[in-house]
């Protein structure tokens, strides 16, 4: 899933710092009055696109990249879809216009799709559980890619997703990835401004994501028990990687961003599954975790999918020496002065385009652009929220990055074409006792 939602409300971060590390989005946004007409005399490019999941975001973000193809003036198509389900598979044909030997289903629907003639950019929507061999297979076939968030739901998988990445740069390949903030502009402009020193140093960071319940619970469909949890892939950690890893890896990026693109050292939490009681599924519905970066700035994080009296809010927040964030769009500076971001204009304002847009024109320049870390380690961060959580103790980024505990069946993280539905029970992993990533996991938390 893709959130919907766009609007936002220690050590210091230098501007040779962000310059170094986000000099890709600096370049796009100040460039963007300017590009089309010069791009569109440059290039008579053609972009053959598949797209690998489209039981939901993936239908959106094929129009948003047909869409980005227009404004950046390229003839754009989306030429293949494939998907575990048929009638998935099918409905998106459908949409897009295709005949349905372009139509894949199966586990190996993506090797198919990847092996069409002329296609050189591959759309990633599938479960995060799936994305890490999906991501390395496009990569290894050449193809440009845009992955959606978050790119695995553990340890192995980040570490399939950072040596891709680093295969992607070998090879020259373009990687762009749906943390949709990054290509919006009020984000931009401000975290430049922050990163400039406007706020000073920072001190501490806040980032929410509320909703008033769960984003959606299909229930089990299904005849078998892999269907049925992939049908329902939300609740399944495997799959899913929990809600702090599917829907909060969002905010927690732009506080990865806003500290230069660096990750937290290590964290503690708690949190619970209260509300979603004998519902089928295994993933908790409110986390709550303090993150510590390297010289002891602190994020306080808290994500919660759970019926409540007030308001829910998504927004992330900034605490610096001389004033303070709402890197969405504003500063107030000690004394009362205030900026508002509004004078940046980028090619489209939908971040969900624009992410395309900002892919497009990488490729066809061959400039910089390959957000594979980003994404990954801010998954990451969000994974050592969870395990901080779910085992009650404090978790280190190296432990959770090096750990060789897998949610998913094997085959997830070697050859996902090689799975098929029958019995499970080949495939299954052990039910995850939430904390075995540990090395002295405590005994008293079970679910």
């Amino acid at each position: 899933m893709h959130n919907q939602n766009v609007n936002a409300s220690g050590s210091a971060v230098s501007r040779r710092q962000f310059l170094k590390n986000s000099s890709i989005l600096t370049a796009t946004a100040l460039a963007a009055t300017s590009f089309p007409g010069v791009l569109r005399a440059q290039t008579a490019q053609k972009f053959n696109a598949i797209i690998i999941g489209v039981g939901g975001r993936g239908g959106g973000a094929g129009k948003d990249f047909l869409e980005a193809c227009k404004i950046v003036g390229v003839e754009g198509k989306i030429v293949a879809v494939a998907d575990v389900f048929p009638e998935r598979a099918q409905a998106a044909a459908r949409n897009f216009g295709l005949d349905a030997s372009k139509c894949f289903v199966g586990f190996d629907s993506y090797v198919k799709a990847l092996a069409e003639p002329g296609v050189n950019y591959a759309i990633i929507a599938s479960p995060p559980g799936f994305k890490p061999i999906q991501f390395k297979a496009c990569i290894e076939a050449g193809k440009h890619v845009f992955t959606e968030k978050p790119v695995a739901t553990d340890g192995p998988g980040c570490r399939i997703m950072y040596a891709a990445g680093e295969e992607a740069k070998r090879k020259g390949l373009k990687v762009a990835a749906g943390t949709q903030r990054r290509h919006q502009a009020p984000y931009i402009e401000t975290i430049k401004r922050i990163h400039d020193g406007a706020i000073g140093d920072i001190q501490m960071l806040r980032v929410y994501w509320v909703n008033g319940g769960p984003i959606w619970h299909r229930g089990d469909r299904g005849q078998t028990a892999l269907e049925r949890q992939i049908n329902n892939w939300y609740h399944y950690i495997w799959l899913c990687g929990d809600h702090i890893v599917e829907q909060h890896v969002h905010n927690i990026d732009i506080g990865n961003w806003v500290m230069g693109n660096k990750h937290p050292i290590r964290c503690w939490g708690q949190g619970a599954r209260q509300q979603l009681g004998n519902a089928s599924g295994e993933i908790w519905d409110h986390f709550a975790v303090e993150y510590e970066y390297e010289g002891g700035v602190r994020m306080f994080s808290y994500c919660g999918q759970i019926k409540r009296s007030g308001s829910p809010g998504v927004s992330e927040a900034v605490v610096g020496t001389k004033g303070t964030s709402n890197p969405g769009g504003n500063i107030t500076v000690k004394g009362g002065e205030r900026w508002r971001a509004g004078a940046l204009k980028l090619e489209s304002g939908n971040p969900y385009v624009q992410e395309h847009v900002d892919l497009l024109k990488a490729i066809i320049n061959n400039t910089e652009l390959n957000e594979t870390k980003n994404v990954t380690d801010s998954t990451l961060t969000a994974i050592m929220g969870r395990e901080a959580a779910y085992s009650g103790a404090w978790v280190e980024w190296d432990e959770v990055l090096n750990s060789k505990f897998q949610y998913g069946p094997d085959l997830v993280y070697s050859d996902i074409s090689k799975m098929q539905f029958g019995d499970f029970r080949t495939l299954q992993p052990p039910m995850p006792s939430k904390h075995q990533i540990l090395k002295d996991p405590p005994t008293f938390l079970t679910i």
